[in-house]
């Protein structure tokens, strides 16, 4: 059977993306899941986020666009696991930012990560840390995705940036046989200030029915783990950000 595939996807930078596709990754395989995680970012966040370095990396999520057919994939050296994970990772490489390039004359491009991961090794949920900008890596993960799951940070500045993604998802939409599924997950959220307050309702009455209840909240643990090279559940399992993940893949798992 293949894998329900969520990308995490947002063009504004800063908005909790990475931290989402690990903080969800961890949370899902808590509950016996098999995850993977692949990062699509060829700034390779999510990768050195686990100690996982581009220059180290022998394979990567980019030979799914290389590889001359989905069968052709070598998941065997694509996939990781890194040390203390309780997922897979398939790393970035910095030539992702190429592919508009490298698949320039290629038939089907927009589909060659959802074919790859139908014919792919078994997980029950496959995350994509997807790119920041447009372009092809970006379609093929909102092509692949069975829900687009968007961090969205609790500040006015951050409802601009979801334009540009709500751009590209409608043009998906007019040559897709069905439309994006979507949510929407309110990030970094200070409830001592009155403006993430405002933001917070904004966003529940912009995205009615297509928003998580759960509010990611501002958590140095975050940090903390990012510098010990693991996730928060590893880190600071009984702290506010590890128990609003663990209701965040709660929530996905309802779906």
């Amino acid at each position: 059977m293949a894998p329900r595939v969520l990308a995490i996807a947002n063009q504004k930078g800063g908005v909790g993306k990475t931290t989402t596709a690990l903080s969800l990754a961890a949370a899902l395989a808590m509950t016996g899941r098999r995850i993977l995680v692949m990062d699509l970012d060829p700034h390779g966040c999510a990768s050195a986020h686990l100690g996982i370095f581009l220059e180290g990396v022998a394979a990567s999520s980019a030979e799914v666009f290389w590889a001359a057919s989905p069968e052709a994939v070598p998941w065997e050296r694509v996939v990781t696991r890194p040390e203390a994970a309780a997922f897979d990772l398939a790393p970035s490489h910095a030539r992702l930012s190429d592919m508009e390039w490298d698949l320039r004359d290629r038939k089907g491009k927009g589909v060659l990560l959802r074919e790859a991961l139908a014919s792919g090794p078994a997980y029950d949920h496959v995350i994509l840390d997807c790119p920041p900008h447009t372009g092809v890596v970006l379609v093929n993960a909102l092509v692949a995705a069975d829900l687009c799951l968007i961090p969205i940070q609790t500040d006015f500045l951050a409802l601009h940036g979801v334009r540009n993604l709500f751009d590209t998802m409608r043009a998906l939409n007019a040559a897709l046989p069905r439309p994006v599924a979507y949510r929407a997950l309110a990030t970094m959220f200070d409830r001592r200030a009155r403006a993430c307050l405002r933001v917070l309702a904004l966003l529940r009455e912009k995205f009615v029915g297509r928003m998580f209840e759960t509010v990611i909240g501002l958590d140095t643990k975050f940090r903390e783990a990012s510098a010990a090279g693991r996730v928060i559940q590893d880190v600071a399992p009984d702290s506010r950000g590890s128990r609003e993940y663990a209701a965040l893949a709660r929530e996905v798992l309802s779906l």
